[in-house]
């Protein structure tokens, strides 16, 4: 879609370029019946140049095209005003344009989630941590199965993590037989004081969702704006931050193994390929069973303390949470799982409700 309404507002920007050869006498336009000065041809040239550059600017430079392509549309409205009986055609190319540019405000201005998410990101890669590597010796009073989890993960002497930043794609549902949505993620978390900033860009028949959870000291919410600008979730509250602390636990175990000798969470070993973990933060407390193989791969994460949501984010359901894992590959110099699945057991059945496919993941980013 993105690539189609390109297209179209580039050969719009095109068309102007008739309004300013005939301001100059540079060929006959038969398409122009009424006469062009040669100043008019010029603000016709102007209005084609921002166009195009809008156009550009929705790849080069996405997060602020969107005042270009106002600009371009009014300026472009006002020639064809000035030409109306030949060039009114053109007030729907200005209308497609503006339409565009406004959702591009929406999505990527300062007051869109994706701005919020990376000023928050930004105060956080500002932060200094003191360097040192994570040692063998700081494995010791962790269970056998956990010692054998982050030795594999290759972290025992590499730096230790204080904070990761992911990506993803994969695919999403609100309900059992409800549609499933594309999605592509970016996530931040902070280890020490911990901190969680997740934003997600899905759509439906062509139609944008944005998704914002964020978690930090002891407050959590989630938001989901329709087409970036129309607030449709606003989940937040007690059962929120259960539910978030409990998301974040997983986010250690799964993406940061390395992470987990230094985070306050009580072990309690169930079997050779079995723990049970008790995490505290902030006043709450939760707590996941995790599953490992017989090579030692953490194969899956569950927990009753993260509770179902409904659609709107008012109401909250107990139910069990699991993040089924496989296909571990080498990040950054971290062997971690690149499939996961996010399911909740319920009375009626299983319902796996996100899809993960990990496409990148950094540790210890800094400003660049």
């Amino acid at each position: 879609m993105k690539i189609a309404f390109s297209i179209i507002i580039a050969i719009h920007g095109l068309i102007h370029l008739m309004g300013f050869v005939k301001g100059f006498g540079l060929a006959n336009v038969p398409g122009l019946v009424q006469p062009i000065s040669r100043p008019l041809g010029a603000v016709w040239l102007v209005a084609s140049l921002l166009i195009l550059t809008s156009v550009v600017g929705m790849y080069a430079f996405p997060r602020w095209w969107w005042a270009v392509g106002i600009l371009a549309s009014l300026v472009s409205q006002g020639v064809i005003l000035t030409s109306w009986s030949d060039a009114k055609v053109g007030t729907i190319g200005n209308m497609l344009l503006l339409i565009g540019a406004l959702y591009g405000f929406f999505a990527e201005g300062p007051m869109s989630f994706r701005a919020e998410f990376r000023r928050a990101v930004d105060q956080e890669i500002d932060r200094r941590y003191e360097p040192r590597l994570l040692e063998e010796a700081d494995l010791a009073h962790l269970p056998p199965a956990l010692q054998k989890y982050v030795r594999r993960s290759g972290a025992v002497g590499q730096p230790r993590v204080y904070n990761f930043q992911a990506s993803f794609k994969g695919r999403i549902r609100s309900g059992p037989s409800a549609r499933w949505m594309d999605f592509t993620v970016t996530q931040l978390n902070r280890v020490a004081d911990p901190k969680r900033l997740f934003l997600m860009k899905a759509s439906m028949f062509g139609v944008p969702f944005d998704v914002f959870h964020q978690y930090e000291g002891s407050s959590a919410l989630m938001r989901v704006r329709l087409a970036s600008a129309i607030l449709v979730t606003d989940a937040r509250g007690p059962e929120m931050y259960q539910s978030e602390t409990v998301t974040v636990l997983n986010d250690f175990c799964v993406l940061a193994p390395g992470a987990l000798p230094f985070l306050d969470i009580q072990w309690e070993v169930i079997d050779d390929h079995k723990i049970k973990g008790t995490y505290s933060n902030s006043g709450q407390t939760v707590s996941a069973v995790l599953d490992f193989n017989e090579s030692g791969d953490l194969v899956n994460f569950s927990s009753d303390d993260r509770l179902f949501s409904s659609k709107d984010g008012k109401s909250f359901t107990p139910a069990r949470w699991e993040t089924p894992l496989s296909d571990y590959l080498e990040f950054s110099g971290h062997v971690v799982a690149r499939l996961g699945t996010a399911m909740w057991k319920t009375p009626t059945g299983d319902f796996v409700y996100g899809e993960f496919n990990l496409q990148d993941i950094q540790y210890n980013v800094r400003e660049s």
